[in-house]
């Protein structure tokens, strides 16, 4: 008995030298046709099928998305490469990149690895679908994107927190990356799509309504200084005002252009329903800030990420026009298409530049 278990190594030994000699001996067109055939095997049994197709566009990518007859969003899995600045082709035959450890390529390196969660290896697995051209396609699902772009940016964060230079290998998807997450907000990805593919019409007619209550608190909070300083004092220098950090006057505008610049970029629909709710004094004003209204654990966050993006953009504008057009392009609003730049007199007046 004894002599049976190292038997059975040398067995296994064996056969997996066995193994290796054989795949060296194999041609170009021999491997290929082997990963054809299992390609073949993965694509047996059922697979969802998209019911709509379309294309967003984040910076200056162009993503091709779907969603599919389950109702998951997807992205195509080129396309979502391509958007990390990470484009590589696939193993031969198969349509899908090599994995190590069930991680996609973009996420093998060991340095990113202590920022992976459980929840995000999970979700990394490539989906199967049948395009409504009735082809194979393979993608990912919507959310992995910012989920990969957060790996990457702690990362980095990491880098600059030790005070080391960033790997060149990197600073293209540094840069992707940070693009992405300032453009998209977990369920900015997800209406994105909705409307790129038109399923906002036949999506669940209480979907609206839970992103609303997920956002929206149902009584009023306390007040927590929320807008930072260098908000108003880059708002104040966009709009050629004079800036008074020991005054809390503002003009009145600033609330119609604050609307505009933050709240119709939160998420859908969201500055509609907090209209709703505000209360107003007998001259007009609003009573209560519209951050008071958010949720504590979504709608302040998320509010706050905003804001520093903002506030990035208006610091490397150098004028309102110019950060107009930035912030366009990056937070676009909700449920518009191109937006002309808006200029407000004192009484809240909107006139459009240039003319």
């Amino acid at each position: 008995m004894k002599n049976e278990k190292p038997q059975q190594n040398e067995s296994a030994q064996g056969r997996a030298k066995g193994g290796y000699a054989r795949a060296e001996k194999l041609t170009t067109e021999q491997r290929k046709a082997i990963a054809r055939n299992a390609a073949n095997a993965r694509w047996t049994g059922e697979f969802p099928v998209a019911i709509r197709e379309g294309s967003i566009k984040i910076g200056d990518t162009e993503i091709s998305c779907a969603v599919l007859s389950d109702g998951r969003r997807i992205i195509t899995q080129a396309d979502f490469l391509r958007s990390l600045k990470r484009s590589r082709s696939p193993k031969a035959g198969t349509g899908v990149l090599s994995t190590v450890d069930d991680l996609p390529f973009f996420l093998q390196a060991n340095v990113l690895k202590p920022f992976i969660t459980g929840e995000l290896r999970e979700s990394t697995t490539p989906i199967f679908y049948i395009t409504m051209a009735g082809v194979k396609g393979v993608g990912y699902d919507a959310l992995l994107l910012t989920k990969t772009c957060e790996v990457y940016l702690r990362y980095r964060d990491s880098i600059l927190i030790e005070g080391k230079p960033l790997p060149e290998r990197y600073k293209n998807t540094f840069i992707a990356c940070d693009i992405i997450i300032r453009s998209l907000a977990g369920v900015a990805i997800v209406a994105l799509i909705d409307e790129a593919t038109g399923y906002q019409y036949e999506r669940p007619k209480d979907a609206l309504a839970r992103i609303l209550e997920a956002f929206i608190a149902k009584e009023l909070q306390p007040y927590v200084q929320t807008f930072p300083e260098d908000y108003y004092r880059e708002l104040f220098r966009l709009r050629s005002v004079a800036y008074n950090p020991s005054s809390v006057k503002r003009p009145q505008y600033f609330g119609h252009l604050t609307n505009d610049i933050v709240y119709a970029r939160l998420a859908p629909q969201v500055l509609e329903e907090l209209r709703k709710k505000g209360e107003r004094t007998p001259l007009g004003r609003l009573k209560y800030h519209h951050h008071r209204r958010l949720t504590e654990d979504i709608g302040h966050p998320k509010l706050r990420e905003l804001l520093a993006s903002i506030v990035t953009i208006m610091k490397l504008s150098p004028n309102y026009a110019d950060f107009s057009k930035k912030l366009d392009l990056i937070h676009p609003k909700y449920n518009t298409t191109l937006m002309l730049p808006l200029l407000y007199s004192e009484d809240g007046t909107s006139i459009t530049e240039g003319f």
